[in-house]
């Protein structure tokens, strides 16, 4: 019987001396993580993709590459999210860069990508202004998406505006304008927009979740307001209509119960064709209006439920 120390057994979250790569993935899978998960951290440190992972089993981590996936692996046990681990996360097929000063990408918020695509269907040249940009994922995705349109991002963390920048550099949207900006006060007091999004704090302050999950490691001011959960989207209806041209649309994602509410701010602020869109669970998620002016008065997007 061999009991030298170099066959005890490891501690749970350990990585063997000298591993192989076969043998890093088989240590995080018995530590706790998806297969899933163990694959993207060792691509992550090694650079290789899942072919070269099992053609190249046999292969020796070096120094530096052990020392790294240990690091993620105690990070990743400990509850951090996997984006900020790897530093990416798709939305909307585009790879954005991530990092603990910007919330995660959700699929949920590719519905109100969707929502302002089809209100936007038909507008040459649209002026777009993304309140709140944080990654960048709204302003960028409509930017690429629509390469004809002027688009502005705001935010008020640096950090978060260097995050979005960045993304929009690797992704091609040379066509946004990035401001660091306290919602609108930034803004110059004749810019006017076809389109106002935006993805505010929106959480109640106390809520749960904000101790769960992934959201204990996201920026606590980027998702919630530390009130009720609808003084932003009271901030940003309220201010719209000065930045809005005659018949332009206000969209806002929102909390599964914040529905109602959103649509009434809008409608107490003179938006007409109010509509709210559902995410991927059925949810209530994105609500917006139209500023009175032009053809206002038709929904032309035919889109959404209008309430």
């Amino acid at each position: 019987m061999n009991d030298s120390p170099s066959s005890a057994p490891l501690p749970p979250g350990t990585l063997p001396a000298q591993a192989t790569l076969r043998e890093a993935l088989a240590a995080m899978t018995q530590a706790g993580l998806p297969a899933l998960e163990a694959r993207m951290l060792l691509t992550h440190v090694t650079g290789l993709s899942r072919t070269q992972l099992i053609t190249r089993d046999t292969q020796p981590l070096d120094a530096a590459q052990h020392d790294a996936l240990a690091a993620l692996l105690a990070r990743r046990l400990a509850g951090e999210p996997m984006a900020y681990l790897v530093g990416e996360r798709e939305f909307y097929g585009r790879p954005f860069r991530v990092s603990p000063a910007v919330l995660i990408p959700r699929p949920d918020t590719e519905i109100a990508v969707q929502a302002a695509l089809a209100r936007l269907t038909g507008t040459q040249a649209p002026r777009v202004l993304d309140l709140g940009t944080g990654s960048g994922i709204l302003a960028v995705t409509l930017a690429c998406e629509r390469p004809d349109a002027r688009v502005w991002a705001t935010d008020i963390s640096p950090a978060a505006l260097d995050i979005a920048r960045a993304n929009a550099a690797a992704l091609g949207a040379g066509n946004v304008v990035f401001l660091e900006s306290d919602w609108y006060a930034a803004l110059p007091a004749d810019a006017r927009f076809t389109m106002i999004v935006s993805n505010p704090p929106y959480i109640a302050a106390g809520d749960p979740h904000l101790s769960s999950g992934d959201l204990r490691f996201e920026p606590v001011d980027a998702l919630t307001d530390h009130g009720d959960g609808l003084s932003d989207l009271a901030t940003i209806v309220a201010g719209a209509g000065p930045h809005l041209q005659a018949g332009g649309w206000l969209l806002m994602e929102h909390g599964f119960d914040q529905g109602e509410a959103a649509r009434q701010l809008l409608r107490d602020a003179g938006f007409g064709s109010v509509f709210t869109e559902r995410d991927l669970g059925g949810n209530e998620r994105c609500s917006g209006g139209r500023w009175p002016g032009g053809d206002a008065g038709v929904d032309t997007a035919g889109a959404g439920s209008e309430r």
